[in-house]
């Protein structure tokens, strides 16, 4: 009686949870659909990538590697 009263929970819950995962999944992706076209967005992904780039020249002109890839 305990292992149908636990499988029947566990069922319960995986129906359950599966639900509520694709929903959080759904919300997150119709969330980032909206940021990745967000003009201010890429803005400032265009200035990270501005500035990881001059860390990077940096690191490399330290260790003497000033040729670029």
């Amino acid at each position: 009686m305990a292992k149908l009263s636990f499988l029947a929970g566990f069922g319960a819950g995986y129906v359950l949870g599966s639900k509520a995962g694709r929903e959080r999944y759904e919300q997150i992706r119709r969330a980032y659909a909206q940021a990745k076209d967000d003009p201010r967005l890429q803005s400032l992904a265009g200035m990270a990538q501005a500035r990881a780039d001059d860390v990077l020249a940096s690191v490399r002109t330290r260790m003497g590697s000033e040729t670029p890839r």
